[in-house]
């Protein structure tokens, strides 16, 4: 690969958020500095997170530039943590430099750069120095962008095995540089993009004693929050802010910051957010122990693609997380749905591809002592069938059991009209084709919306089946639920049918077998 373009890009976004999610209960327990919260590999996922959904929220056809800018802002609002913010500041030189073109070298540079200045008082042995390590590794190398990239993944793991000697409290705890750690992941999983490598694991070294990662956290409150602001105003922010605490980073620019201190008392540090321009979306945390958040009780979240959907999760007590079709709910949207249903709370993804999203925010809302369990529903039908036997009166796990068992025995299909021509396993489709899938593969495809939705409930119902959920979507034609109900009268009437109105679009009929 000669150039990072926009799918390489994405690729490594998504890349290296679900690498750091892989690792980050091992980079949670190397956590010792700046305070050992046991945190920052949670943090580092969901700041890498919210970099790679906010690049695949583009359309295919943008050019590099705005991909980059996009990663660099998604980073910057998505930012947590100490460690966070700050590969969220070396992700803004990156996109800085290779916006415009393929030269590694120099982005790296300019990345372990603006790290350094994001940093009110820099320490050795931390994330700033394997970022700086790696970027001074390559600037005299000669070779290509895949060499370049391998070059730089290699020195920030040598750097990493050398932070112990850089940071007494990382040899004295026998362990490397948490931050570091995650860095290094980064910058390996843009090697494996650029030479085209097939995604392996990417080790965390573990600690060489025993370390509790709690032991050395004192009183005090981490404070974070974004801020609109001019740079003047940030300038004397920065000055306040470092006089009242410590472990502050500062990151941003055109009038945008992302602001993170830790002080003996919040309210200072928030008011003075507030003489400097507007902070929003505060976040505090107390650094001698876990917040508890969330009310007392049992409750379900349920994520819905279609206004009928979601009023029929509603009427069944589910807080509802709204998307359109083909999109994923943002983070904060998910993590205030866990918040506001309980403090034992079920949550139904109803989507592949919402399942990282609800599981991110799980893993924040059980920072502050809510129990949260995501389960593994797949299709809308599949969240009916699980909040169908959902009962708050008993045991929550034996009710998560009995959830995911329902889901597990509906069996589910989509009927939708192809827009473009494709390859498939029921073979080559082309626009306006009639499309019957079956657990997410094409089976049928056909010309008429009613004929391919019968022989799709017939399948389904090949392998058994007592009762057919039939969900319309706002296309769906007048008639097609009627053929489906005639057809499965006259073939299969010892089947139940229900049938619901559910608005969603781009799929004109959902089908549930149970």
């Amino acid at each position: 690969m000669k150039i990072l373009d926009p799918p390489a890009v994405r690729r490594w976004a998504r890349l290296a958020a679900d690498a750091l999610g892989r690792a980050r209960t091992e980079i949670d327990a190397l956590n010792v500095f700046p305070v050992a919260d046991g945190d920052t590999g949670t943090n580092l996922h969901l700041t890498m997170l919210s970099a790679a959904e906010a690049v695949e929220s583009l359309p295919d056809d943008v050019d590099a530039a705005v991909v980059w800018q996009t990663l660099s802002y998604g980073a910057l609002v998505g930012a947590r943590g100490n460690s966070g913010v700050i590969v969220s500041q070396a992700l803004r030189g990156l996109a800085e430099v290779l916006k415009d073109g393929p030269d590694l070298r120099a982005g790296l540079l300019r990345a372990a750069l603006l790290a350094r200045e994001a940093v009110a008082r820099p320490v050795e042995g931390t994330v700033l120095s394997v970022l700086e390590s790696a970027a001074r590794a390559v600037q005299e190398m000669e070779g290509d962008l895949p060499e370049v990239a391998r070059q730089a993944a290699g020195e920030a793991r040598a750097a990493l095995r050398r932070t112990p000697g850089q940071l007494e409290v990382l040899a004295r705890s026998g362990v490397v540089d948490a931050g570091g750690a995650g860095a290094a992941i980064v910058l390996e999983t843009l090697a494996t993009v650029v030479t085209g490598a097939s995604a392996g694991h990417y080790e965390v070294p573990a600690p060489t004693s025993r370390v509790s990662p709690m032991t050395e956290v004192g009183a005090g409150y981490e404070v974070m929050y974004l801020l609109d602001a001019d740079d003047r105003a940030v300038a004397r922010l920065r000055r306040e802010l470092d006089a009242m605490g410590d472990s502050l980073v500062v990151i941003g620019g055109d009038g945008l910051w992302n602001v993170h201190v830790h002080v003996p008392e919040a309210g200072p540090a928030v008011e003075a957010g507030v003489r400097a321009g507007r902070p929003y979306r505060i976040r505090i945390t107390y650094l001698a122990e876990r917040t508890h958040t969330g009310d007392a009780g049992r409750g379900v979240v349920a994520v819905a693609a279609g206004d009928g959907i979601a009023r029929l999760f509603e009427e069944c007590g589910a807080v509802v997380v709204r998307r359109a079709p083909g999109t994923r709910p943002t983070l904060p949207a998910m993590l205030a749905a866990i918040r506001q249903a309980g403090g034992e709370v079920a949550v139904l993804p109803n989507d592949e591809n919402v399942r990282a999203v609800a599981a991110a925010a799980a893993e924040i809302a059980r920072e502050d002592g809510v129990t949260v369990s995501v389960l593994p529903t797949e299709a809308t039908v599949q969240g009916l069938a699980a909040l169908a036997v959902h009962d708050p009166l008993r045991r929550f796990d034996d009710d998560v059991v009995a959830m995911t068992d329902a889901a597990g025995h509906t069996r589910y299909g989509h009927v939708t009209v192809a827009d473009r021509e494709a390859f498939t396993s029921a073979g080559v489709c082309r626009p306006g084709d009639v499309l019957g899938l079956i657990e997410g593969d094409v089976a049928v495809i056909g010309g008429s919306l009613d004929g391919v939705a019968t022989v799709v409930v017939n399948r389904m119902l090949a392998g058994g089946g007592e009762l057919v959920t039939l969900v319309t979507g706002s296309e769906a034609p007048e008639g097609l639920v009627g053929a489906v109900e005639e057809y499965l009268g006259r073939t299969r009437p010892e089947v139940d049918v229900v049938v619901y109105d559910g608005e969603q679009g781009g799929y004109p009929l959902l089908i549930g077998v149970e």
